[in-house]
């Protein structure tokens, strides 16, 4: 029976008529939630609708719906997903067996039977039982006598529905779609005498969940929510990625609040995200704060470089205090002419307010370092004691501090050092060395570590 009720509905399916409205949510990590309302058409009884505009990677287990207006009731009893989508190569497969016309680049009709549509050709079966090859390099048109059961243009959600009315109603359809994420860009301009840093934030949205909404409800979600199940793979092809980019707007960026144990930021207006399209929307006004250079010396990471990083706190006080998504920061400084040098770029993780920032620029092309284990001795089967030996040599015309981090595994106790020491955590110790302008320091310590 519900196989002829699907057939006989089919034919009946009603298009979606004006005043569609949409909101999106984005998040961070592969996963919008769309909100569609639109007016739909329903008969009284059993029926079917299309509902159109869906994007190819919506989870069609995830739908929703609801009709907003009071006094109408639509139960759907029955939902399919299509996304079989009309292309030359489904077109001809769908063909097999079946009569098409074929016309050649000298203007020559070929008609038969497809038999094979595989390796750059046709194979033809005319009626009187000849077999012909036709390159595909030599076909200019290709006449079918329809669009074959099965295909359509654009993914569509199919519903066999009860309704206990005849006209039509304001429906809410909610979803959760793969293809659409957010990350968070800061630009920031370091001072000439490097203490302090303006930077600007940017909405980084991608948009590849195969639809386009317009005018929508622009919210983002900042945070890492918990998922039950990765997101679903990827339908079809990666199609060319179109940047847009908006300026920054007191009325435009983003409204910022709490929410659960995320941040949530909403666009005071409209938006409309493209479909394969990178959209940059201020995030929040540019702002300026005091900052430190730093120098690190890691030689279970690095053995031989300075590596550089600028270190801020996030409060009101030193000129930002607003909460940090997680993104890329990169980092100029403006040359005697005015032109902007890349100093550096890296990545923070989400940052609320009164915390530090701490951002790897680069390493010190003037600050040299050399490690080596001096000398090794074993006191016992379950202890040995290490001599380390770090040289710094500073060839910059200023003083510089450089910090030095090492890690120490086992039970570990200091029996020596010429600098004093800072114990980080149970397996790291840190070293704060001055080093006076193109001159050398020394740093020497032997640890007694027992297993």
């Amino acid at each position: 029976m519900k196989k002829i009720l699907w057939a006989t509905t089919f034919m009946l399916i009603l298009a979606v008529t004006a005043g569609a409205e949409q909101s999106v949510t984005v998040y961070n990590g592969n996963l919008g939630v769309i909100r569609d309302t639109r007016t739909l058409e329903f008969q009284k009884g059993l029926g079917s609708v299309s509902f159109v505009d869906v994007p190819a990677l919506i989870d069609a287990t995830s739908v929703g719906f609801k009709v907003v207006d009071k006094g109408k009731e639509v139960v759907i009893l029955e939902q399919n997903y299509a996304y079989d989508l009309v292309s030359p190569e489904k077109i001809y497969k769908k063909y097999i067996d079946k009569e098409i016309d074929v016309i050649d680049k000298e203007g020559k009709i070929f008609s038969g039977a497809l038999l094979s549509y595989s390796g750059g050709s046709l194979v033809l079966r005319d009626k009187a039982g000849k077999i012909q090859m036709i390159q595909m390099g030599q076909v200019t048109n290709a006449d079918f006598p329809e669009l074959p059961d099965g295909l359509i243009t654009r993914p569509t959600l199919f519903w066999l529905y009860s309704s206990d009315f005849s006209g039509t109603a304001r429906c809410d359809v909610s979803y959760q779609t793969s293809g659409l994420n957010w990350t968070a860009e800061y630009v920031g301009v370091l001072s000439a005498d490097e203490t302090s840093l303006n930077l600007n934030g940017w909405a980084s949205i991608t948009n590849n969940s195969g639809a386009t909404y317009n005018d929508a409800t622009l919210k983002l979600v900042a945070g890492d929510i918990h998922r039950a199940t990765p997101p679903a793979p990827i339908r079809g092809g990666r199609e060319k990625m179109v940047m847009s980019m908006e300026a920054p707007d007191m009325d435009a960026s983003f409204q910022e609040k709490e929410f659960f144990e995320y941040h949530l930021y909403t666009l005071p207006r409209k938006a409309t995200l493209a479909n394969s399209e990178i959209k940059q929307i201020s995030l929040f006004e540019p702002a300026s704060t005091s900052v430190k250079k730093e120098f690190y010396f890691e030689p279970d990471k690095n053995a031989e470089k300075i590596r550089v990083a600028l270190k801020f706190l996030n409060s009101e006080k030193t000129g930002l205090g607003m909460p940090m998504p997680a993104g890329r920061t990169r980092v100029f400084q403006a040359d005697d002419d005015g032109s902007m040098v890349l100093l550096g770029e890296d990545r923070i993780d989400h940052t609320p307010r009164n915390e530090d920032v701490k951002l790897t620029i680069g390493y010190a092309f003037d600050i040299a370092a050399e490690f080596q284990v001096a000398d090794f001795s074993r006191i016992s089967e379950r202890a040995e004691e290490n001599n380390y030996k770090i040289e710094l040599r500073n060839r910059k015309k200023e003083d510089v501090t450089i910090i030095v981090e090492k890690k120490l595994y086992g039970d570990w106790e200091m029996r020596t050092s010429n600098f004093q020491h800072t114990k980080k955590d149970a397996q790291t110790v840190l070293f704060e060395i001055p080093v006076k302008a193109d001159s050398v320091s020394s740093l020497e310590f032997r640890v007694r570590t027992t297993y």
